[in-house]
């Protein structure tokens, strides 16, 4: 910890405090009371039917939010801003890998959703049943989200990239009748047939209709009786569609996350909490304004696309750019491009997608006009420093914010963030919990002391925060509630406060090693080699040792102009060692040309620790966007034996 107190903290800069939807720290003091604070966030940020009875009901482990009030998610995100005047404005701004470009103002947006939501009555859907979408990133996804949402028919998105087996699992879970899907779609140049892998997902179940966009145009087999064209079937519906008055409990959608048994596991998000959460941390962390032009490079099929693409973003009524590609195609520079194209004024993106940038250089960056960024997030897992500071300089040109997130599935939005007018931030940490939160670091002895590692556990309920787990009452008290109890929600995040009270998460408990009786979090021991000149990218696994119980081992990709050698292999461990001390030095390093990651850019550590352990089988590479490189390292681990 010595060398985080050490860091460099980074005010707001003057003029960007100045506009700042959030200017003073009072707002952490309103945040005690909790009850309140959100009761006040609920009356400023959704429009609702009907007001609530109460703000929050508890029956531990489940908490109720906005009782008996009645709103409705499409209408908060496009019949009011039509309502307001602002029908002409740009909601989404669309580019396909292919360079195709569709544009949809709210009316636009709004009369698409319509359509659909009509389109899906006709199909016999009602208030209630669970539709699965089996979508990647074109518009139709969201479009068809919000449809669901407009008629009380529940939304279970399965992340495009997704395995047949995959999908078939969330599918049969959620008991859905009804799939959209789309025939193919667009990858670094080439079309992936999408229908096939659907079709072959939901053989032999009981599906009543199976509704195809056409997007790539390659040939399919659509199914008699089963599978309809969605231009065909939005060509004659009427673009009015009363929104369904859904109570604040009810369903908004089911969004499938990992199990730690392996099973998918259905996380369940209502409608009233959830909207006033994601809308006004929308407004609040990522300070949107009327004129921002907002890019989340996420896939919707995670959480992050649902809370920050579609309903975060519409419910505050802005405008944002989707994009269906590859950040490398057809070259490096193409989401720089996106950026200077478009004038895009806030990027939120994840670690893993940093690193990649840095790694090819900043000549793809220097290429582009990047000023009109005015704010940076980073999502998905803990940021190192050294990436921190390459964003904060090389991005945006150390005149921008970063917004460093910390949240999950199970919370539905953001929980420790900074406000980027009022937060001094330091490189790495995701600094405060956001007000109406109180969060703590404690293990078996109670809570830790500043500079211990220990559980991140919330202890106070939020809006947004899941409602349980799908048909699974029991995996969800002990997943969440039994290692600390009723009123303390497990995160199975590790993290440590400093003595300034900043987070700063240390990544999934399985990613937190135990050397010699010292809890190791991996995110320190991949920060501390991708801080030395030659590494691009980093992944730490533990593998079991005799004496130290477990010992580090870690993946390293070199940048360019470095070669392996066991030269460099010393220096790096030795580096480690001098950076946090002898406990993290890595037992051993395997050179890499890539490491295993899904397509949202999350290492697939699991497979790393099954490789490093020796095992036969790694697990499941179906979610992976490169899953030819398991084998690569696998064969480069033998060798290294040999």
């Amino acid at each position: 910890m010595s060398e985080i107190a050490e860091q460099k903290v980074f005010s707001p800069p003057e003029e960007f405090k100045k506009n700042a939807n959030v200017k003073s720290e009072e707002v952490y003091e309103e945040g005690k009371d909790y009850i309140k604070f959100w009761e006040k966030r609920a009356e400023e940020m959704i429009e609702w039917f009907k007001k609530w009875d109460k703000v929050l009901e508890v029956d531990e482990p489940y908490y109720k939010w906005f009782i008996n009030g009645k709103l409705n998610a499409s209408y908060n995100c496009l019949d009011r801003w039509i309502e307001k005047g602002k029908g002409d404005k740009i909601a989404y701004i669309w580019e396909g890998e292919d360079g195709e470009v569709r544009k949809y103002t709210y009316k636009q947006l709004y009369e698409e959703v319509n359509k659909f939501a009509n389109a899906l009555k006709s199909m016999g859907v009602k208030k209630g049943d669970i539709v699965s979408i089996y979508l990647p990133m074109i518009p139709e996804l969201p479009i068809a989200m919000l449809a669901c949402a407009r008629i009380g028919a529940p939304h279970s998105v399965v992340f495009a990239g997704f395995s047949a087996e995959a999908f078939r699992q969330r599918v049969e879970d959620a008991g859905s009748k009804y799939v959209i899907t789309c025939d193919g779609y667009y990858r670094r140049g080439k079309v992936l047939d999408h229908k096939s892998k659907t079709d072959s997902g939901i053989e032999g179940l009981d599906i009543k209709k199976v509704i195809v966009v056409k997007r790539a145009g390659n040939e399919i087999n659509m199914k008699e009786g089963r599978d309809v064209w969605w231009h065909e079937l939005m060509k004659d519906q009427p673009a009015e569609c009363e929104p369904e008055e859904m109570d604040a409990e009810d369903l908004l959608f089911l969004m499938y996350t990992s199990g730690t048994t392996g099973k998918p596991k259905g996380v369940m998000h209502t409608t009233g909490g959830y909207m006033v959460g994601v809308a006004t941390t929308m407004k609040w962390v990522f300070d949107v304004k009327e004129d921002d032009v907002y890019w989340c490079t996420a896939d919707i099929g995670w959480i992050t696309g649902h809370s920050y693409i579609v309903y975060g973003p519409l419910a505050n009524g802005i405008t944002s750019i989707i994009y269906e590609g590859a950040p490398d195609y057809p070259n490096k520079d193409r989401w720089w491009e996106i950026i200077e194209k478009y004038k895009v004024t806030i990027l939120y993106t994840a670690p893993t997608a940093i690193r990649l940038a840095m790694k090819w250089g900043e000549e793809w960056i220097e290429k582009h006009d990047l000023s009109s960024l005015r704010l940076l997030g980073s999502v998905g897992e803990p940021i190192n420093p050294e990436a921190w500071l390459w964003y904060y300089k090389v991005i945006g040109k150390e005149r921008c914010p970063i917004v460093d997130t910390w949240w999950m599935t199970e919370t539905g939005m953001h929980i420790i963030a900074p406000l980027p007018g009022v937060t001094k931030l330091k490189p790495g940490s995701a600094t405060f919990p956001f007000p109406g939160i109180q969060a703590e670091v404690r293990d078996e002895n109670g809570v830790c002391k500043p500079g211990e590692k220990g559980d991140l556990v919330i202890t106070t309920p939020w809006p947004s925060m899941l409602r349980g787990l799908y048909n699974a009452h029991e995996k969800y008290v002990e997943e969440y509630w039994s290692k600390y109890g009723f009123g303390k929600f497990f995160t199975g995040d590790g993290a440590i406060i400093d003595e300034d009270g900043y987070f700063w998460l240390l990544g999934r408990l399985g990613d937190v090693l135990n050397v010699a009786g010292h809890r190791l979090g991996t995110a320190e021991v991949e920060s501390a080699l991708v801080s030395h000149e030659a590494v691009a990218e980093s992944a730490v696994v533990g593998v079991p040792d005799e004496i130290k119980g477990q010992v580090p081992f870690a993946y390293v990709v070199l940048k360019q102009g470095f070669e392996p050698s066991e030269e460099l292999k010393k220096e790096l461990i030795k580096h480690v060692s001098t950076v946090i001390g002898p406990t993290a030095r890595p037992a051993d390093i395997l050179f890499v040309e890539d490491l295993p990651k899904t397509r949202s850019g999350k290492i697939m550590r699991r497979i790393l620790r099954n490789i490093a352990e020796g095992k036969e089988e790694v697990g499941d590479v179906t979610t992976l966007r490169n899953p030819e490189i398991v084998e690569d390292i696998k064969k480069a681990m033998t060798e290294r034996k040999l």
